[in-house]
């Protein structure tokens, strides 16, 4: 029977929940580009500013780390999943800044397929922030993990049917290139969720 040193402080997954929480948030904004009339400059501006707050809850996720002489689970462990969370949390940026920098939302519409892949980023969005207060117990997680990685694979399909709409001669080549950064940086958001959900099978496995 192994026996674990645990700390009565709940702070560590209090910034986990809270980073997870941002995410939904900013695929909530991102949901928005949908939107008729949407003011566009002013849901990039959000997003930034849900950036920097995710930012913050990760630097205080560090510091809290290095004073803190025992940890609930191990400390590359923590240092990983707040990475994670906070790449998820980039990329969700970048999207919104390059949508409104490039002016792809004057196009007459944006592609079906992106909105497809938004819409899978805002359903990992919400297992994630589900799952996050969960950690404290290492229960009733692996539904979360399954659907996540099932998600992605969602998102894949969706990226690659956008590639083909891309590269199919419908928009002109100088759109095309503008587009397939946003579209990059869409999927990698997918792959960066999927991530944060292994990472959480790993501790889960390594902490039963």
């Amino acid at each position: 029977m192994r026996f674990r040193l645990r700390p009565s402080d709940d702070s560590f997954y209090e910034f986990f929940t809270r980073a997870a929480m941002n995410l939904v948030i900013g695929t909530e904004l991102l949901s928005e580009l949908a939107l008729p009339g949407v003011d566009v400059q002013s849901v990039s501006e959000r997003l930034v500013e849900v950036e920097h707050d995710s930012d913050a809850i990760t630097h205080q996720l560090y510091k809290k780390i290095n004073s803190s002489f025992i940890t609930p689970f191990d400390r590359e462990d923590i240092y990983r999943l707040g990475s994670l969370l906070d790449d998820v949390m980039d990329h969700l940026e970048a999207v919104g800044s390059l949508l409104y920098l490039y002016g792809l939302t004057k196009l007459p519409s944006l592609p079906r397929e992106l909105h497809e892949i938004v819409k899978v980023l805002d359903q990992q969005a919400r297992l994630t922030a589900e799952a996050m207060p969960r950690l404290k117990t290492m229960k009733n997680l692996e539904e979360y993990w399954v659907e996540c990685n099932r998600l992605e694979n969602e998102g894949d399909n969706a990226y690659r049917m956008l590639l083909v709409r891309l590269f199919s001669g419908e928009y002109d080549a100088l759109t095309v290139l503008k587009m397939k950064e946003v579209v990059d940086e869409l999927e990698a958001a997918c792959d960066a969720f999927e991530h944060v959900a292994n990472t959480i099978e790993t501790i889960v496995v390594k902490e039963s």
